[in-house]
């Protein structure tokens, strides 16, 4: 087997960072973040939800709040990346303008009845909280509390809000509530707010610090998981590189023996090993389009991931709301082509025909998967009104609009290598145990990252580490090729040729354990409870899970590869 041509690889390479460079930096409205005295400053008011399930959110104004009594503004365009996540901000009606205080006022009344009542008292019991944001940065409030027998229930009407200002921009935001007032039905409840502007030392750049945790993504735990997995990799690699060199040196020492014997002798000595399916190591796999298809993906995800936390970690895209999953979107449909190059010629060298439909097939594989979880929490966004129905439809639209960068690269190299015609009758090793063991040492790689990277997600921290997520992808990478290596050698070895689908998922069977320490997560470290949040958080799992275990497959697939051509390379073939 031949490897692949670099000429196309490298320009796809170019062309993709040439996008990137070209992706025009999306801001929250039209400001430069940079205010005149007595400018407008807009409130937005954003979600609102319960405090255990992050992802179920609704829009601020679900709840019966009113709104303040400025009915315009003057700027405000929805960028793509709160399009991509969901968000609908709207705006508060409160009139806040640069360094100008405003004293406690009173800007609505709410008329409760008994429906509004009923409505805060179920936000109360359930501890919603909401969000709001003011030049980009956001700020937390709780919508109420309850007494200590739980018989009473009091909403919070006084929004006090001090906002600091280093020159002519905003550096720091803080709400406090106040004005607790008992929720009585059929009486009105005025909302007030006061602003308070005050000047800071803190750094434009600076100003999102204070969101940041640094205390836990920089704990020595973190630190002691990276250098353990360095131990592993250093290990991994000094035991593959021994035991399989010092192997193969007495492989080729017994081959090349066997060479000089004449052909009585030869018949009458103990062939055995993985010189004997030389003739059927490169037989195309079962399923070959499915197969090359799940390599092009797996290969697509690891060049998202690889660029998206490249990006993240020159960008701080967490500082841009929205920002993370529209880049991460671009860039899944900037990559087409390298899924439509390594899966098209994967496919092509396996020396089947070449149909158009069954390419067009190809290009949804990988989403293909999560589309019937799609259609489900499509159904329960629409049954429970949830805010975050726009982020599917973006995610089909930008999905469909890669599908033809896929489909101009998947005609690529068609080189095929030789086999026999029939395959050789051999003795069998059943690959299922090698399958199961193959991705624990790959989950233990990553086991502790990935639980910074499911509290970030699920729980409200912001994940900045990007450097430790690179090493860890580099360690994820070097362990999943030696341990898939070392699998295909015993499996070679016991003269099974059957090793391109056991490559793929001895590595891909990381995302099973990896899935099975999400149940533990849910279960041991989180307060989740609900249908909604519930089927959120197992699909979303399961989602993430399988695009892990494609690019495992992907990159054990691709190391092995690339050792099973060395190896027989180096033999003589009769």
């Amino acid at each position: 087997m031949r490897p692949l041509p670099g000429a196309l690889g490298v320009a796809a390479a170019a062309a993709l960072w040439l996008l990137l460079l070209l992706l025009p930096r999306t801001r929250a409205d039209e400001h430069e973040h940079t205010y005149q005295d007595k400018e407008e400053v807009v409130l937005w008011m954003n979600t609102v939800g319960p405090y255990h399930n992050r992802q179920e959110t609704y829009k601020y104004f679900s709840l019966p709040f009113c709104v303040g009594s400025k009915k315009s503004i003057s700027h405000y365009h929805e960028t793509l990346g709160e399009a991509l996540q969901g968000v609908e901000l709207e705006f508060s009606g409160l009139d806040i303008k640069f360094k100008d205080d405003v004293m406690p006022a009173t800007y609505c009344e709410i008329d409760l009845d008994k429906e509004k009542r009923d409505a805060f008292v179920y936000a109360i019991k359930n501890h919603y909280w909401y969000q709001m944001y003011i030049d980009d940065l956001p700020i937390w409030g709780i919508v109420g509390e309850a007494d200590e027998n739980g018989e009473d229930y009091y909403l919070w009407t006084y929004k006090k809000l001090e906002i600091g200002f280093n020159g002519n921009r905003i550096v720091d935001v803080n709400l406090t509530s106040e004005g607790k007032v008992k929720l009585v039905p059929n009486t009105k409840i005025q909302m007030s707010y006061s602003v308070k502007w005050k000047k800071s030392d803190v750094k434009f750049e600076d100003r999102f610090d204070k969101y940041l945790d640094p205390s836990f993504f920089q704990h020595r735990i973190h630190w002691f998981s990276i250098f353990n997995s360095f131990m592993m990799v250093i290990f991994l690699v000094g035991l593959v590189s021994m035991i399989l060199m010092r192997t193969l040196r007495k492989d080729y020492a017994r081959y090349s023996k066997e060479e000089e014997m004449d052909d009585m002798d030869r018949d009458l000595g103990d062939e055995y090993g993985w010189k004997q399916v030389h003739g059927d190591v490169f037989r195309p796999s079962s399923h070959p389009l499915i197969f090359s298809s799940l390599i092009g993906s797996g290969c697509q995800i690891f060049a998202v991931s690889l660029i998206v936390i490249i990006v993240a970690m020159i960008e701080d895209l967490y500082t841009e709301r929205g920002s993370m999953l529209s880049t991460a979107i671009f860039v899944y449909a900037a990559t087409s082509p390298v899924n439509g190059y390594f899966g098209g010629s994967l496919y092509a060298r396996q020396g089947v025909s070449f149909l158009f439909r069954k390419e067009m097939d190809k290009a949804d594989v990988y989403w293909g998967i999560p589309y019937p979880s799609y259609g489900v929490w499509h159904c329960l966004l629409h049954q429970f009104h949830s805010h975050l129905l726009p982020c599917f439809k973006s995610h089909s639209f930008w999905n469909n609009g890669g599908r033809l960068l896929h489909l101009f690269f998947c005609y690529s190299s068609s080189k095929s290598c030789w086999y026999n015609t029939w395959p050789k009758s051999v003795r069998f090793m059943e690959p299922a145990v090698i399958v199961c063991l193959g991705g624990i040492l790959p989950f233990g790689s990553i086991f502790i990252e990935m639980y910074f990277i499911f509290t970030s997600f699920w729980a409200y921290k912001i994940y900045y580490v990007y450097g430790f997520m690179m090493l860890v992808l580099v360690i994820l990478c070097i362990v999943t090729v030696c341990v898939t290596i070392v699998c295909t050698y015993f499996l070679l070895n016991a003269e099974d040729y059957r090793w391109q689908w056991t490559s793929f998922l001895s590595a891909a069977s990381t995302a099973i354990y990896v899935y099975m320490y999400s149940f533990y997560y849910y279960f041991f470290k989180t307060k989740m409870y609900g249908l909604f949040q519930t089927s959120f958080y197992f699909g979303y799992m399961a989602v993430f899970s399988t695009a892990l275990g494609i690019m495992c497959g992907a990159i054990g697939y691709m190391g092995t590869s690339a050792f099973v051509r060395k190896i027989y390379t180096n033999v003589k073939i009769d």
